[in-house]
């Protein structure tokens, strides 16, 4: 590195190290709040969390900093304008809501009062999402101290919900709501994962969603099937039938339009992936399961992160109780999701799927198809300016390459992408091993601290960045 970059990177972790301990407390004082926005009885604490956040930003020296309620629980709105007209403008966004937590669960302590055991840090959303949100506060502190600014050398804007865990039910109307204060050039995702303590990585996407259930019926009631048997249609075997003809010998999901407008995977993207120290047999221990199977010609992970999906959640019809009925049951059900990738509209995927169905099925049986709520898949190409911003800060605070990946789930941040039509990237820190949803949830400081310097050191790069690329 030049001399300019190892001052600053000097200059940023001394200012880290000096504050450590002050952000650590903070950090504690924010995890002893209850945050559980899927508990009633909890609907006072995430409000209590929202505040505190709030007074924290304020603290830190951003000059707006507001609470937005919603139908349900509060999320917080903070806003630090850049000095410089010209800079872009970044939105970063996380949760303040955290998942239920007891100590009966397994916990070896309160799950609400943080404990610090050697290099980790155990309590209720030290990962999930509390500790990933809170060290972007250091984070620009730091940025500021470094380089003699007074703000930011980004728009910098901060949306911090308070139901992801309870799955987001109020966020696209909240975001469509306030649109024009929280438009940005890009949005920064710190929900997020890496691949290992020791690899770094970047998230590039994560898959959409959509799903359905798919109700059969057949005769008007359950009838025998020594009378009738053989001779009318048979909802529980239409729905076997949908099951068998939904994949293809190659396990490529047959139903027609299902892949229109896909972006496939590169070359380059392939190799990527390779790159990762993937241990299948591990993979599969994690998984519970005794092989791997998906679509033809492709690895394990380009399966899970960049390939669409078709499967069967859940199948019922008939008798289930114990010994025989002989019966034509009346009626049969599937439930099916559809993980979706760059490319798919999941209203082109509902209309391939309804059209599908009918023409699967007999004369005879009556269907009906309800679709739940849909998710857009969300991937930032390789070689977009605020991507390459974001590998060499994370690159300056490890010290090593950084690799990427993608993500199989799916969130919210797809909302983001969707109403402010900004490329959505992820900064997150945290490891498989930080349980998040489990007893004993930690989040490595060491780690944590990385991400404090990546977050300082990305705000110039990218303001730089995005203007030599303009």
């Amino acid at each position: 590195m030049s001399k300019p970059v190892d001052s600053a990177v000097s200059a940023v972790r001394a200012y880290v190290q000096h504050h450590r301990e002050a952000f650590l407390d903070d950090l504690a004082e924010w995890l002893r709040i209850p945050s559980v926005s899927a508990q009633p009885d909890h609907a006072g604490d995430v409000r209590r969390s929202a505040d505190w956040l709030a007074a924290r930003l304020k603290e830190t020296g951003f000059p707006v900093a507001e609470i937005w309620d919603t139908p349900g629980a509060p999320a917080v709105f903070a806003e630090w304008p850049s000095d410089d007209a010209a800079a872009p403008t970044v939105l970063v966004y996380g949760h303040h809501d955290v998942q239920p937590a007891a100590r009966e669960d397994g916990w070896d302590t309160d799950p609400f009062e943080p404990v610090i055991r050697g290099n980790r840090l155990h309590a209720r959303g030290a990962a999930d999402d509390k500790g990933q949100v809170f060290f972007h506060t250091l984070g620009v502190r730091a940025h500021l101290a470094a380089t003699g600014r007074t703000a930011p050398a980004v728009h910098l804007k901060l949306l911090i919900e308070g139901e992801e865990e309870s799955g987001s039910p109020h966020f696209r109307a909240l975001v469509e709501e306030h649109a024009a204060r929280l438009a940005a050039d890009a949005v920064i995702v710190s929900d997020t994962g890496m691949w290992s303590e020791t690899t770094p990585t970047v998230c590039t996407g994560m898959r959409g969603l959509t799903d359905c259930e798919i109700q059969l019926n057949g005769p008007d009631q359950d009838i025998h099937s020594g009378s009738f048997g053989g001779a009318v249609p048979n909802p529980a075997t239409a729905a076997a039938r949908l099951v068998a003809a939904l994949h293809d010998e190659h396990a490529r999901v047959a139903i027609p339009g299902f892949y229109d407008g896909i972006q496939e995977l590169t070359p380059r993207e392939r190799e990527l992936f390779a790159e990762l120290p993937f241990d299948e047999e591990q993979w599969l221990r994690t998984a519970k399961s005794h092989a791997t199977h998906g679509e033809a010609g492709h690895t394990t992970l380009e399966r899970i992160w960049a390939r669409p999906t078709a499967e069967v959640n859940g199948i019922g019809g008939g008798y289930q109780g114990p010994g025989g009925k002989t019966i034509i049951p009346s009626s049969a059900m599937l439930k099916l999701s559809f993980r979706l990738v760059a490319g798919q509209d999941p209203g082109h995927i509902e209309k391939a799927v309804r059209t599908w169905v009918a023409q699967q099925l007999p004369a005879g049986i009556r269907h009906e198809i309800t679709f739940g709520g849909a998710t857009r898949p969300c991937l930032t190409p390789l070689d977009h300016p605020a991507l390459q911003s974001l590998v060499r800060a994370m690159g300056r605070a490890f010290e090593q390459k950084i690799l990427f990946t993608r993500e199989g789930g799916s969130g919210p941040a797809a909302d983001l992408q969707d109403v402010l039509a900004a490329p959505v990237l992820f900064l997150g820190i945290s490891v498989p091993s930080d349980g998040w949803h489990a007893p004993n949830e930690k989040v490595e400081l060491d780690l944590l601290l990385k991400g404090v310097e990546t977050s300082a050191y990305l705000w110039a790069d990218l303001a730089e960045n995005w203007r030599h690329a303009g």
